[in-house]
């Protein structure tokens, strides 16, 4: 069984690195001491969620706190190209249960989109306690995944500022149950961000479709099935980690 992954703000670095000493305390030393119970001897990874990654052993267990020395570090480097999401916002908890199965394998940014057929509107509190979920929630799922890089969620986007992203990115797809070109076969760009968008519930309407075709997107499908908004991100981001070579 591998090491469990623990997420800190900071790891010590360049000469604190050397049998460094940590003390692993808050939410995570929480969970580490009193949830995981982690004893003296055991080990476990402990990462700042931006590419940073050590190998720690326990040293001592306290309660909501665990002592660690630091006896490896390395540097993981934010993948080439970088898989962003457009996630239309669904109700109840698809949106959240995309964002964690999304977050397991390997999205590097996710976007809440407030497509014209989202059921669901953030607004205010109500949008940013939802926003937070996701974060939690992206959070969670990579630390489950072991993840060096814990995926970006923005807050929630209009179409209109979708339409940019699509126009910056190196590549612009739109899962699309009519389109003829299929993800495993469409050309990809060898650098930069690839921004994929995946309509709520209710699907993408016509005029949303235009704009992002007219914004340079790619409309394609996964296969002859229509997948719900919870599983075709990451039925969409296997298809692609496996193109890139990710896995």
């Amino acid at each position: 069984m591998t090491d469990p992954l623990f997420l800190v703000d900071h790891l010590p670095s360049g000469t604190e690195l050397s049998g460094a000493l940590f003390r692993l305390d808050g939410p995570e030393g929480r969970h580490a001491a009193d949830v995981a119970r982690l004893k003296p001897g055991q080990r476990l990874l402990v990462s700042d969620g931006a590419g940073a990654v050590a190998s720690a052993v326990v040293l001592a267990a306290h309660r909501g706190a665990l002592d660690v020395e630091i006896t490896d570090r390395r540097r993981v480097d934010r993948p080439d190209p970088t898989l962003t999401v457009v996630q239309g916002i669904a109700k109840g908890d698809r949106g959240e249960l995309a964002v964690q199965a999304m977050s397991e394998v390997g999205v590097d940014e996710i976007v809440p989109w407030a497509a014209r057929r989202s059921v669901v509107v953030w607004r205010g509190e109500r949008g940013e306690r939802a926003c937070e979920r996701w974060r939690s929630t992206a959070r969670e799922a990579s630390k489950q995944a072991r993840r060096a890089w814990v995926p970006a969620v923005s807050a929630a986007e209009s179409t209109a500022a979708v339409e940019g992203r699509l126009r910056a990115a190196a590549g612009a797809f739109v899962l699309h149950e009519e389109a003829r070109q299929r993800l495993a076969t469409v050309g990809l760009p060898a650098a930069g961000a690839i921004c994929l968008v995946v309509g709520p519930e209710g699907g993408i309407d016509g005029t949303e479709l235009a704009q992002f075709a007219e914004a340079g997107a790619v409309p394609v499908r996964l296969g002859p099935t229509v997948l719900r908004t919870s599983t075709a991100g990451v039925a969409a981001i296997s298809v692609l980690s496996t193109r890139l070579g990710r896995w």
